[in-house]
């Protein structure tokens, strides 16, 4: 099998334009065509503690370069399966939705215009944050979609409904994707320890349909029947807080909570949700780069999205 590296630039890593995987950089928002659509959403105005993730895309983007496998796609010899492969799946990035510094509404609104885009163009929408709260704009792109449940992997719930007028930062999330009639309902996975959330937060989630599963009970009911607990045969949207993992492994984010998932536990998880229904949209958000001195949570980042798309495209196609 030739793979391009005899002939043509060899595009190191360390070479070029930081687009996400050195994927095509696709400015006219009316001119996507590609299975998925990569955008940034570079807004941290919603956090409540460390803020630093408006750097998140740009990390990820630079990180990812050292998955841009590009001529011959990325072959898994455990699955023995080549994801990723140029003539089977077309990826492009967007650049960023445009953000207007402390100015939440009009961040978000820009942020559900370029998903709305992407869904027009019929590509699945990725997009990198920015704090939890692009969520919120994410969600509201899909209002003329069919309906979704809602899988998320975080440390926290996300569920608080409205402090001190504030109802749209990145601990309204989840609650505010509860309230759409297009959210069939949720599942919150890796939630745990001391939360930003009350005790009556976690009556409303269940109360609105959301099962929750802590680290400790994912690892106890084992993969199989975490799975299990999703409903089967769905669409899905995926929402990935970086802390849902340990900060052992991904220190790089604003609110770290020990007691998180490893990484193989997250991405076999998102491999079997991706067999048992269609992932329609994805959002990975909280990495914050000015706290990860050896940019291994942005590596993690990259690597996880990377390893998520080659298994969502090659079981969408198989």
């Amino acid at each position: 099998m030739k793979h391009g590296y005899d002939n043509g630039r060899l595009n190191l890593p360390f070479v070029g334009i930081c687009t996400f995987g050195k994927y095509p950089y696709v400015e006219d928002w009316d001119t996507i065509d590609a299975d998925v659509a990569v955008m940034g959403a570079p807004f941290d105005g919603g956090t409540q503690w460390r803020t630093g993730a408006r750097m998140g895309p740009r990390a990820i983007r630079e990180a990812s370069t050292l998955f841009s496998f590009g001529h011959a796609g990325a072959y898994d010899h455990e699955d023995d399966i080549t994801y990723l492969e140029p003539h089977r799946v077309s990826i492009v990035d967007i650049g960023d939705a445009d953000i207007v510094h402390t100015d939440t509404a009009q961040s978000h609104r820009n942020i559900e215009y370029g998903v709305r885009k992407m869904l027009a163009a019929g590509a699945l929408p990725v997009v990198i944050g920015g704090d939890h709260s692009v969520n919120i704009p994410c969600i509201n792109a899909f209002d003329g979609e069919e309906p979704f449940h809602l899988v998320q992997i975080d440390a926290h719930l996300d569920f608080v409904d409205e402090r001190h007028g504030v109802r749209n930062g990145h601990g309204n999330a989840m609650r505010r994707a509860a309230e759409k009639p297009w959210v069939s309902g949720l599942t919150q996975i890796g939630i745990r320890n001391v939360s930003s959330t009350a005790k009556d937060g976690y009556d409303a989630a269940r109360g609105m349909g959301s099962d929750i599963i802590s680290v400790r009970q994912a690892r106890k009911m084992g993969g199989e029947a975490l799975i299990a607990r999703i409903p089967e045969g769905e669409r899905y949207y995926l929402s990935i807080d970086i802390d849902a993992f340990d900060p052992s492994i991904a220190p790089g984010t604003g609110t770290p909570s020990h007691g998180g998932f490893l990484y193989y536990e997250v991405l076999e998880l998102i491999d079997a949700l991706s067999q048992r229904g269609e992932i329609v949209g994805l959002d990975l958000v909280e990495v914050s780069p000015d706290h990860d001195p050896a940019g291994v949570t942005s590596i993690l980042a990259a690597q996880l999205l990377m390893n998520v798309l080659g298994r969502v495209l090659h079981h969408r196609d198989g």
